[in-house]
């Protein structure tokens, strides 16, 4: 189960890569005709290196591993490099249009609607021709319905060709199934956040700062809650605040604390919301408080409604309906979580 600071829970416990936008998409761009296809190969034949160098000549599985890696715009630009490569990618190139209708099933998109059924078939004809995130993104829907198993050997499959996401989610799933693997989890961890992946950084300084399958390391724990938080994980921040606030692994700043917490806040951490609408009660900024303090209250911390009543009440009536508009027009910064 995935825990901010000790004790507490929050969001959904896996991620997928997210997948360009399909909307709009016409039926014959999703499915490639004879023409289209003999169209790109011509393109793809004639294109050759401009430094000389034959890309032809690189293994067909090495090709594959350099392609499950690619966006789609890469992966069609890689197909274009040379005849070889035009053809070793097609599967890949099939597999993203699986993905398409997997990601239009799952969410009702493009004009279908929901069926999870037809979304997890889209994902594993995805998978079966090499597609890391079709792996993923079948995972979730098998995890979903109870299914580990399914879900544990595709993340696997998925981590073993490099897949970060697929390398955080199969270590959160050690954490998740019965029994436990802690050891395990943490090694996915360490392999997901040494390159950069900010959920598994996040992920892993909980294992760190409660000892979950490694020796309990606060110091440890507040330097990957930070790369996780420089990173734009949103609820790395919050826990950054705090190792600063109670001096948990960093020394104690009240600076670095308060600009980390309106970081959460400004991001939409229902919690550090509530915190740092009390920070600027206390230092007279009512309005600023209680707009914070109804965003934590509509985020679900109920602690926070009572305070915001209290200062509404020390506010005129323009001043309040002033503080509603600002709620209302509120939209959270962009982050990675």
């Amino acid at each position: 189960m995935e825990m901010t600071w000790p004790g507490r829970s929050e969001g959904r416990r896996f991620t997928s890569f997210r997948l360009w936008n399909t909307k709009g998409k016409k039926h014959h761009e999703l499915h490639p005709t004879k023409h289209s296809n003999r169209m790109s190969g011509r393109r793809a034949s004639s294109s050759s290196s401009k430094d000389g160098r034959d890309f032809s000549a690189l293994p067909y599985e090495l090709i594959m591993i350099i392609g499950v890696s690619l966006s789609h715009p890469n992966l069609r630009a890689a197909s274009l490099a040379c005849k070889s490569w035009y053809e070793a990618l097609r599967p890949l190139r099939q597999a993203m249009l699986y993905m398409r209708w997997g990601k239009r099933f799952k969410h009702g998109r493009g004009g279908v609607q929901p069926n999870m059924d037809k979304a997890l078939d889209a994902f594993l004809k995805g998978a079966a021709l090499g597609s890391t995130m079709a792996m993923v993104d079948a995972g979730l829907i098998y995890w979903e319905r109870g299914l580990k198993d399914k879900a544990l050997a595709l993340y696997q499959k998925a981590a073993d060709l490099g897949d970060l996401a697929g390398k955080c989610n199969l270590g959160i799933s050690y954490l998740q199934v019965e029994p436990p693997n802690p050891k395990e989890a943490v090694k996915w961890l360490y392999h997901a956040s040494n390159e950069g992946h900010t959920r598994a950084q996040y992920q892993l300084a909980l294992c760190l700062h409660h000892g979950r399958g490694v020796d309990r390391n606060i110091k440890e724990a507040a330097r990957w809650y930070l790369k996780a938080a420089d990173g734009g994980y949103v609820r790395a921040m919050y826990n950054v605040s705090l190792c600063y606030k109670f001096e948990e692994g960093l020394a104690r700043s009240h600076r670095q604390a308060r600009k980390w917490m309106k970081r959460a806040a400004d991001r939409g951490h229902s919690k550090a919301q509530y915190e740092h609408g009390l920070a600027l009660f206390s230092e007279g900024e009512k309005i600023k408080a209680v707009v914070y303090l109804e965003l934590a209250t509509r985020g679900g911390e109920s602690a926070s409604a009572h305070v915001k009543d209290v200062i509404l009440q020390q506010l005129s009536e323009t001043s309040r309906d002033d503080v509603m508009l600002l709620v209302d027009q509120w939209r959270a910064l962009p982050s990675s979580s």
